[in-house]
């Protein structure tokens, strides 16, 4: 091996590389001058039989040839790579378009929707309120006692120990009347939680729609007549539905409004708990207990309020048979409505 066999493979490695157009032809020039079997290893492995005295010289100019090859060869690969990266980029435009797939409102904001258009219809208006509450407003104000039992009706996460999330949107009433007197006719919805266990019928948030009116003279007939109406409404004018006697310590008298189940119809299921029947709300007429704590005079004011679920309102009006569908973001259910 000589001086001249390193030039002549330089030389011949610029006339091949200088013709290269793509990567293919790149790749063949990296076998050739490159590989295990290339031309540059053939000359190292010549070296071991070069004199003694020769080896050093020769050496660095092999290496010397093997880094300006290499460092050609990787700045042309880098260029070749660059173009194409660029063409790949441009869009096909013989492709076929794209589908635009449009969102539409999740079902439970529809669900709302929906029944805040009716009691807008009925004279109601809207008002919201904190989800983060005082144990005042959240019970004591609504005629919750510290040691009232009825405190155990609703488990509930505590913040602290006067603050927690609200387990119902009753407190936004009380919130309500400190703010306005009488006539006072409002719904009012938000998103409440309580700590129960997961199931196909409870969840640990739901949302509630919470139902308030206050003047002279109001009766538990005309809140029979205003639930019924919604409900013709939201259901339809064939609705089978009744009122039992609950309680609640905000409200007395209070009652339940039960429709015919969704799935059997009223012939019973597991849903109904073979009742036939299915409750969506709880209504009675303010207790004047809790008009001491907003300075109402009960002598002369009446009120009723009333308080539904949207998720079970909306499982009974499309035939949902479980509340966590809601909540688990699958577009196959979303989809349908």
């Amino acid at each position: 091996m000589e001086i001249e066999s390193i030039a002549r493979i330089k030389n011949d490695f610029d006339t091949d590389i200088a013709s290269v157009e793509n990567l293919n032809q790149l790749e063949e020039v990296r076998i050739k001058y490159l590989s295990r079997s290339g031309l540059i290893s053939g000359l190292f492995e010549e070296l071991k039989d070069v004199p003694k005295e020769e080896k050093p010289a020769l050496g660095k100019s092999l290496n010397a040839l093997r880094t300006v090859v290499t460092d050609k060869f990787n700045t042309l690969k880098d260029e070749i790579e660059a173009v194409h990266a660029k063409t790949d980029s441009r869009p096909d435009l013989t492709l076929p378009g794209l589908e635009r797939i449009i969102g539409n409102r999740h079902v439970l904001a529809q669900t709302l929707d929906e029944m805040k258009s009716i009691f807008k219809g009925l004279g109601f208006s809207v008002f919201d309120g904190p989800e983060l509450e005082s144990d005042y407003y959240n019970f004591e104000a609504l005629n919750f006692a510290p040691d009232h039992p009825a405190r155990d009706m609703q488990d509930t996460f505590f913040i602290s120990k006067d603050f927690l999330l609200r387990t119902h949107t009753s407190p936004v009433q009380v919130r309500l009347m400190e703010k306005y007197q009488p006539p006072v006719r409002a719904i009012m919805p938000g998103r409440v939680y309580r700590n129960e266990a997961v199931s196909s019928r409870s969840y640990c948030m739901f949302h509630q729609v919470e139902g308030l009116y206050v003047d002279t003279d109001v009766t538990f007939a005309e809140l029979k007549g205003t639930l019924v109406s919604f409900a013709k409404q939201f259901y339809g004018n064939d609705l089978q539905y009744r009122f039992r006697p609950s309680y609640f310590p905000f409200t007395e008298p209070s009652a339940e409004m039960d429709i015919t189940c969704f799935l059997c119809h009223g012939e019973g299921c597991k849903i109904c708990k073979h009742s036939g029947w299915l409750e969506i709300l709880g209504c009675g007429m303010v207790d004047p207990n809790v008009f001491g704590h907003v300075n109402y005079d009960p002598e002369k004011y009446t009120g009723y309020a009333f308080g539904m679920g949207i998720e079970r309102v909306g499982l009974l009006k499309y035939g949902i048979d479980d509340i966590r569908k809601y909540f688990e973001n699958d577009l196959r259910f979303l989809k349908q409505f």
